[in-house]
């Protein structure tokens, strides 16, 4: 019996579905992340590059978008087990150009760009309530990385009872295998799996495509 049986047999799998009110959530497409020598490699780049179709459709069909990026304090008083985990982390301060948003997704005006220092965008971000006041009920999640602030931001959402989509082509890892590890973990527990094709197909209402 291969894996996908397995799960199946338990129950595993099954679609949560598209809402009527979706944002797209773009996790950590700083500069640090686009950078082989930094924290990037793997597809991360490509995903970038996805992502800017994915975000200008977002745009045209006046979806709401948020971005986050990693920022510790400049004195690093709010470094916390993570950094013990990754140092190098720490270096993601307010001004480093490490932090900043990539040029091929630079946020507009209205657009909400939130700081974080946990992998998900939902930790004491104020995530949830902009979500429920704006009335969404699906998170779309583009971003990096797929095994880490992606896969914490979708446990989040679906824990706080968002439908939860992760947009396979424009979400990146550092390294393939737990990129298409956590995607198949995802889809069997929290999330729904699109392409940018898919889901930009749901953002115009053309539900047919899913």
């Amino acid at each position: 019996m291969g894996d996908n049986d397995i799960y199946a047999k338990q129950g595993f799998g099954n679609s949560s579905g598209f809402g009527q009110h979706p944002a797209l959530i773009i996790v950590d497409f700083v500069n640090g992340f686009d950078d082989p020598d930094m924290f990037g490699g793997g597809n991360i780049h490509s995903a970038i590059l996805h992502t800017r179709t994915l975000l200008a459709a977002a745009r045209r069909h006046h979806i709401a978008i948020c971005f986050t990026r990693v920022v510790y304090a400049d004195d690093q008083s709010d470094a916390g087990v993570f950094c013990l985990k990754a140092p190098s982390l720490r270096t993601l301060t307010e001004s480093a150009r490490a932090s900043q948003i990539v040029s091929e997704l630079e946020p507009r005006e209205g657009e909400l760009v939130l700081r974080k220092t946990q992998p998900s965008a939902f930790h004491e971000t104020g995530l949830t309530s902009w979500l429920t006041h704006k009335g969404i009920d699906t998170v779309v999640i583009a971003g990096c990385t797929t095994s880490g602030c992606v896969r914490a931001t979708a446990i989040d959402s679906m824990s706080r009872n968002f439908l939860t989509v992760v947009v396979t082509d424009c979400v990146g890892d550092r390294a393939l295998a737990p990129h298409e590890a956590n995607l198949f973990d995802i889809q069997q527990k929290y999330a729904d799996l699109l392409d940018s094709e898919k889901t930009i197909a749901h953002f115009s209402g053309k539900r047919d495509h899913a």
